[in-house]
Parts: C-alpha cells; sequence; structure tokens
C-alpha cells in the first residue's frame, strides 16, 4: 500500500504540475469568477477531500454502532455457531483430506461462517488458526497443500449473507435505501465461491508438489491445542445442510424478481429478528447491543486517518486529471459491458488493496455527481461486499505458516476474483441497470 499511496500522490503532482507550466490564464469576463490554476485546484482539493472524510467518518459513526450492535446480539446468541454446524456436512466433503474432527475443519468452518455474517474482525484469527492447523496436516512444509489453496480460494470469495459493513457506509453517504446490495451481493459471491471451488479441484492435479520438497512427517493432531469456540465440532444432519443451502440459492431469484419490494424491508427486519433471537436464546439483549455499539463507535474513529490518506489520494488523483487520462480509454471499452470508466479503479484496486478500494468506493459514492443509488453507486459497493483483498489474505494466510509456494491457490482465488467482478457487474446491470 506504501508504493500506491506515494504513486498515486507522486502521479497526481506530476500531471498538475504540467498542466500548470502548460496553462493559460483564460480572459475572464467582468462578473465571471476566474478559472483556478491546475495546482491551485489541486491543493483546494485535496483540504476539501480531508474535511469530507472526516466528516464522512463522524457520520458513520451512528450507523456503524447500530449495525455492530446488531451483530453482537446474533453473535452473542449462537448465530455464528448455528452457521458453523450448518457448514460441517458440506465442509467434510469439499477437504476430504482434512480429518473430519481435527481442530482445521472447525477453524475454517468459523471463518467462513465470520465472513458470511460480515464479521471480517472475528474471520481474520479464525483463518490463520485454520491455516496453522492445516500445515500441521502438511508433509511439505513450504508448500500449500490442496485444502490450503481450496480454503484459500474459498475465503477470497466467500458467500456474504450480510455486508453490514458496505450497508452502513451507503447509509452514512446519504442513500434511501442502504441496503439494497444484499440482493446483488448475495449472487456475486455465490457465483465467485462455485467458482473458486470448481478452479481449485480442476487445478489441484496440475500443479504437483515438487519432487525435491523434503518429506516431513506431520504433527501428531492429538497433541494439545488451542481450544475453538463450543459446538465448533458439532453438525446438523446433511438434510438440513442441503435445506438451507437450497433456501440460500432459492433467494437468488426472489431478489432479482422482487428487490425493489424486498429491499425496504431489510434493515428493519434485520432490527427485529436479531433482537427476537437474542431473546429467544436469552441473550440480554440491551447489554450486547451496547457493547456491539460501542465496537462500532471505536471502529468509526479509528478509520478517519485511513479515509484521510486514502481520499486525498483519490481526490488528488482525480482532480489532476491523471484518472482520466488511466482510465477513460479503457471505460470506453468496458462501458458497454456495464463496468463504467467512474467502476474501474474501484474493480482495479480490490484485488490489491483493501483500503485504497474502500477509499475508492467512498469517494465515488460520495461524490454529488455519482451518489450511493446511482447504477455506479450500486456497483462498487457491490464490488467491495463481494471481493477480497486478496493479496493481503494470500499474504496473511500463507506467511503465518512460512508457505513459499502456493501453487495454484492464486490462480483460482484470482479466478474468483473475476467471477466476483462479472457477477456483481451482470447483477446491478439485472436489478439496477434502469438506473445507468
Amino acid at each position: 500500500m506504501n508504493y500506491i499511496f506515494f504513486a498515486m500522490v507522486a502521479i497526481s503532482f506530476v500531471v498538475a504540475a504540467y498542466k500548470q507550466v502548460t496553462w493559460v490564464t483564460p480572459i475572464v469576463a467582468a462578473g465571471e469568477e476566474a478559472a483556478k490554476a491546475p495546482m491551485e485546484h489541486l491543493g483546494l482539493s485535496m483540504i476539501s477531500t480531508a474535511e469530507s472524510s472526516v466528516t464522512l467518518a463522524l457520520g458513520l459513526i451512528g450507523v456503524m454502532a447500530l449495525f455492530l450492535g446488531l451483530m453482537k446480539v446474533a453473535e452473542a446468541g449462537g448465530l455464528l455457531r448455528i452457521i458453523a454446524k450448518l457448514l460441517r456436512p458440506l465442509m467434510v466433503r469439499l477437504f476430504p483430506d482434512v480429518p473430519a474432527d481435527h481442530p482445521a475443519m472447525g477453524a475454517m468452518i468459523m471463518n467462513i461462517s465470520a465472513n458470511a455474517l460480515g464479521l471480517g474482525n472475528a474471520a481474520t484469527p479464525f483463518g490463520i488458526r485454520a491455516m496453522q492447523e492445516l500445515d500441521r496436516l502438511n508433509p511439505h512444509k513450504g508448500t500449500a497443500t490442496n485444502a490450503m489453496a481450496l480454503f484459500l480460494a474459498i475465503n477470497t470469495s466467500s458467500v456474504t449473507l450480510l455486508p453490514t459493513g458496505v450497508i452502513a457506509i451507503r447509509a452514512a453517504s446519504g442513500s434511501n435505501d442502504p441496503a439494497g446490495i444484499v440482493s446483488t451481493t448475495l449472487i456475486a459471491t455465490i457465483c465467485s465461491t462455485t467458482i473458486a471451488i470448481v478452479t481449485a479441484k480442476l487445478l489441484q492435479g496440475r500443479f504437483k508438489t515438487p519432487a525435491h520438497d523434503a518429506l516431513t512427517e506431520p504433527e501428531d493432531p492429538t497433541e494439545p491445542q488451542e481450544a475453538l469456540p463450543a459446538d465448533a465440532s458439532a453438525a446438523y444432519p446433511l438434510w438440513a445442510s442441503a435445506l438451507a443451502l437450497g433456501a440460500l440459492i432459492g433467494f437468488v431469484p426472489l431478489t432479482i424478481f422482487y428487490g425493489p419490494a424486498i429491499a425496504p424491508w431489510i434493515i428493519p427486519g434485520l432490527m427485529i429478528a436479531f433482537l427476537s433471537f437474542g431473546m429467544l436464546r436469552g441473550v440480554p439483549i440491551y447489554e450486547s447491543f451496547v457493547e456491539g455499539a460501542k465496537d462500532g463507535f471505536g471502529v468509526a474513529i479509528k478509520i478517519i486517518p485511513y479515509l484521510v490518506a486514502i481520499l486525498v489520494a483519490v481526490g488528488m488523483f482525480r482532480a489532476s486529471g491523471a484518472m482520466a487520462l488511466l482510465i477513460e480509454p479503457i471505460g470506453l471499452i468496458t462501458a458497454p459491458f456495464g463496468l463504467p470508466a467512474e467502476a474501474l479503479p474501484m474493480a482495479l484496486m480490490r484485488p490489491l488493496s483493501g483500503s485504497g478500494a474502500y477509499g475508492i468506493m467512498v469517494a465515488i459514492i460520495t461524490d454529488p455527481t455519482v451518489g450511493p443509488d446511482s447504477y455506479t453507486g450500486y456497483l462498487v459497493t457491490t464490488l467491495q461486499g463481494s471481493t477480497e483483498t486478496t493479496f493481503y489474505v494470500l499474504a496473511v494466510y500463507f506467511g503465518a505458516v512460512q508457505i513459499r509456494r502456493v501453487r495454484h491457490a492464486l490462480f483460482a482465488a484470482l479466478a474468483a476474483d473475476a467471477a466476483g467482478i462479472a457477477a456483481a457487474v451482470g447483477a446491478c446491470l439485472l436489478l439496477f441497470g434502469h438506473l445507468q
């Protein structure tokens, strides 16, 4: 991210400097405001963008507190464990090389369950733990196993039921339909996860373990390990998992045909559903909500420096004209397919940098000429909610166990990214194409 941040600022400065040197002061009629010089425009853009990023973050506090409060009630009621128990019968079939009762299986299930609920902070520790446990089964240390590659591919594309963070951003930016991306995000992540699994399975035979790798004995899986959450190894019957999967897939056509009618119900429905769930599970819902809301307050405050850095860099890139020079020619090709030039930076940045993509998304939906409820606004927020920072995930998860040969993991993850972007474009065209 250091190089991306510096490159955006440096390129913006060079482009603005060239325009400044070649700039000719226009003749202005009496009473008209004089056009600002390129460098002056760049400086004013930096100041205004820094101010607006703080204003946005402050407006985000209440929304983040609301959603994280609700998620805390659901988490305290055991929703994460319920999803984990539904996933287990499917996971043992996807990962035949991992014993069903091994701690790696439990950690993977908890990671995917947390991602499905938009609990990124909870998902990452489970993901690292899963990689560490998978490495205990790895006879070729330093080389990714088939299970590692598949898990990473699924992690970068994980089916997302509630993109809570993006909904909060849309609400804070003044959207009249902040939950409108639930359906498009679900469609995109189902497609990307399917492609991730298929690609990983097809490629695992083509990327053999190098013959010169020294074989080591897998660690004893019976050694005592740090305990996972309760019920991490439990499972519902296969028919219950199949029924839940069928209901999830069946929800897709409902969102396509009745999306506009369903969307207004989502946020009030989540409020009553999560609180009712907590009450039925004996959770002290008020105390749990307040605890989660405190976390939301902290998150909103913590992101202010990141927002200022990224939004100022993006603002400079746009104000200098560098973005137009880079994006507009490509946009002429992609726009007829539903990917307008304004959304291209988001699609290109998302696999590389989470904070960079986040900043670009915010810059786009807070732009008065675009807004969160335009086609482009729906598209970029769907991209944010349905794709992952692939290279970051690969570096963190594989770095945690010193994996140097990633084999087919990167190809499968990038295929999932491409499928997620294509599916997001298709879903947004289908549901919001009339806004173009």
